[in-house]
């Protein structure tokens, strides 16, 4: 009970709101060119699926990441488990050029580790409603998102806010329960003073701002700390899907559907799907664009790495 008042404790602290035989040379230099188109398209079909696959943005939103300083905290591990899953979720982010806080920081990232991932997500909902209000337009991946995440089964599951904001001033750029103008005492919304108009980019991005993942101990158990780890600072720094089916892609997220085949940790898939995200223009105005853009980026970084020599 004391560990749960613990877990509760730090989550009001975060305040509401991835042919044997050799073959005869082709006859026709075109053939080859062919084959080359084909593996392109492959690839940029197989990108564009992964993409699409993973990302999990609030409704009716565009892929958000953390252009924020993050914190992120651990409870109920050992220490030195603790300090080593921090340490790691910070150096992938500032790997994305993203800034991390030091130790005693108030943590937007917190990992809980639990003998029952289900009871416990069940139990916070329940200890701080406010934290969990599907009300609040274009903070949360929605309804389904949030009873998987009280009521699944996985080993690991995550809520997180967003948050779209204005990225001229820094403010919050949609109205939340409770926002009323002090001159008429009335509900208002914030105001947006449009600097420049367009119907291809806005000013309004969306910012990742708390992120909860409850590691379920036992579910979990097959995984080493490496790859718990790196799988943790994916589904941290990305809004990922927990019902994706990335079973077809070299991706630390099938760490726990197959646990023989898993990697040792963030594939290069991973790493390039991470850092498209956190380069590609957040103010295209629509999420098509947007997962296209980063998509393209993923596509490139293969391309690349692919003609690299061994």
């Amino acid at each position: 009970m004391s560990s749960l008042s613990a877990v509760l404790a730090l989550t009001l602290a975060l305040g509401a709101v991835g042919a044997a035989s050799a073959q005869e040379p082709p006859a026709r230099p075109s053939a080859q060119l062919d084959d080359v188109v084909l593996e392109g398209r492959q690839l940029e079909a197989m990108v564009r699926g992964f993409v699409n696959e993973v990302s999990q943005p609030a409704n009716n939103r565009g892929l958000a990441r953390w252009n924020r300083p993050v914190c992120v905290g651990a409870v109920n591990l050992r220490n030195d488990v603790a300090r080593y899953v921090v340490d790691r979720i910070s150096d992938v982010a500032r790997e994305l050029e993203v800034e991390a806080g030091e130790p005693g920081c108030r943590p937007n990232i917190l990992i809980v580790a639990a003998d029952d991932g289900a009871a416990l997500a069940s139990a916070i909902v329940e200890d701080q409603p406010r934290n969990f209000d599907l009300r609040h337009n274009g903070t949360d991946a929605g309804t389904r998102a949030f009873r998987n995440f009280r009521t699944g089964d996985q080993p690991v599951r995550w809520w997180q806010i967003s948050m779209p904001i204005d990225a001229e001033t820094g403010d919050r750029a949609v109205r939340l329960p409770g926002d009323i103008d002090p001159r008429t005492g009335q509900p208002a919304a914030p105001t947006i003073h449009v600097f420049a108009a367009s119907r291809l980019r806005t000013q309004i991005r969306d910012d990742m701002i708390r992120s909860i993942i409850i590691v379920d101990v036992e579910r979990a158990a097959g995984a080493n700390l490496v790859q718990l780890a790196d799988y943790l600072a994916l589904v941290a720094l990305a809004q990922v899907d927990a019902e994706a089916d990335v079973s077809t892609f070299p991706t630390i997220l099938n760490l726990f559907d197959d646990p023989a085949g898993a990697p040792a940790g963030l594939t290069d898939w991973d790493r390039s799907y991470l850092r498209a995200l956190y380069e590609h223009d957040q103010f295209r105005i629509n999420r098509n664009s947007q997962v296209r853009s980063v998509a393209e980026a993923v596509t490139r970084d293969r391309r690349a790495a692919a003609a690299e020599p061994e």
